[in-house]
């Protein structure tokens, strides 16, 4: 698998900032259900970023077609991508060679599904995930500082 990005991405400190036309196709494609829970996440990621001490310049991009999230000056943590679980739900990947999805299966497992050791997979039936789930993201965007 290459990355598609054919640019460097968009640098954004904040989602309200213009999302990179290749990375808004990807979002079009998801079903609307999944866009609006993925859209959501995304403003949360650029929030927790922004409250999360330690935590590089946020880089949006695509990899694998996927939208994602990664750090740069400095790189804190590992890429955060959206997509879609094997059953059609809203799912939040990450690098199979880090420790996150078996330590948020140790800590949420009820709260969130979870694919092999690398998918998160929100839930339509789990009450508030909001916390859990920027606990989740500040633990990818710090990924390299605790290593």
């Amino acid at each position: 698998m290459a990355n598609d990005t054919g640019s460097e991405g968009t640098s954004a400190s904040s989602p309200s900032e213009v999302m990179e036309e290749s990375v808004a196709r990807a979002f079009a494609e998801f079903p609307d259900d999944i866009y609006a829970k993925l859209f959501d996440v995304r403003s949360l990621v650029f929030q927790t970023a922004t409250e999360t001490a330690g935590v590089g310049e946020v880089v949006e991009t695509l990899k694998w077609g996927q939208p994602s999230y990664l750090t740069e000056r400095p790189k804190s943590g590992t890429t955060i991508r959206f997509g879609v679980s094997k059953d059609d739900r809203p799912a939040l990947f990450f690098h199979c060679q880090t420790s996150l999805i078996s330590e948020f299966r140790d800590i949420y497992d009820g709260q969130f599904d979870f694919e092999g050791n690398r998918c998160l997979i929100l839930r339509d039936d789990a009450d508030d995930q909001q916390d859990a789930l920027e606990y989740c993201i500040s633990q990818a965007l710090t990924y390299h500082l605790r290593k």
